[in-house]
């Protein structure tokens, strides 16, 4: 019988699984990626998020721990549309494991069937945040209960954080809000913002959820 070579790699490997934190509920998440994205979040200057879009939303994209790859190819790693549109709005963070699940039955609606995100999710996901990557998924379908949306069903993860324009000033400012729809932040930033469309569309998607709250009193304190 051949001898089974055990590598340091192996060994560390078997640790780290060991050492994983495994949400019950959503066993897809990332939970350690996802407790330092809300770290990063608390941290970032509310000089960055009322700034122009485009400089918030990149201090978005790193607070998730996503590369800003406006040059790279759809489905190659371009984050471009991440927080751009009414849908691409929740960070979430998913394991390694679970990153080349695709919609192939349909079950999330209004998703391709074949939603293969894994090769974009690891060339845009910064290492630095630990283990499993980090991907903008889409909204829809957040506002039932349980959330039917590509996080939560193709991935199984929760949401580190949503971003939900607000009504209450006509869609200027926005609010970041967890995966109970506690709030996290909020921002008012510069133009060119998406368009309001968008932004309008973006809260429709959440009304009546948990998610909306925060944007109905957004910005009052």
């Amino acid at each position: 019988m051949r001898k089974a070579i055990i590598t340091l790699a192996t060994i560390t490997r078997t640790f780290a699984m060991a050492a994983r934190k495994i949400d019950p509920v959503y066993p897809g998440t990332a939970v350690a990626r996802l407790e330092a994205v809300h770290q990063r979040v608390a941290a970032i200057p509310q000089s960055e998020l009322d700034a122009a879009w485009p400089d918030a939303r990149r201090a978005l994209l790193k607070a998730g721990g996503m590369k800003d790859l406006t040059g790279a190819r759809p489905g190659e790693g371009y984050t471009g549309h991440a927080f751009n549109d009414y849908n691409h709005c929740d960070l979430t963070t998913m394991l390694g494991d679970v990153q080349d699940e695709s919609n192939a039955d349909g079950t999330v609606a209004e998703i391709s069937r074949s939603n293969l995100l894994g090769p974009g999710i690891r060339e845009a996901s910064l290492p630095e945040l630990g283990e499993g990557g980090s991907w903008s998924t889409c909204t829809n379908g957040c506002a039932s209960d349980p959330p039917n949306d590509v996080a939560h069903v193709q991935f199984c993860s929760r949401v580190a954080f949503k971003l939900v324009w607000s009504p209450a000033d006509d869609y200027s400012s926005f609010v970041l809000v967890d995966d109970e729809g506690a709030l996290l932040r909020k921002g008012t930033p510069q133009p060119p913002l998406p368009a309001q469309a968008q932004r309008a569309m973006n809260y429709k998607v959440v009304k009546g959820s948990k998610y909306a709250a925060a944007a109905d009193s957004c910005p009052a304190e």
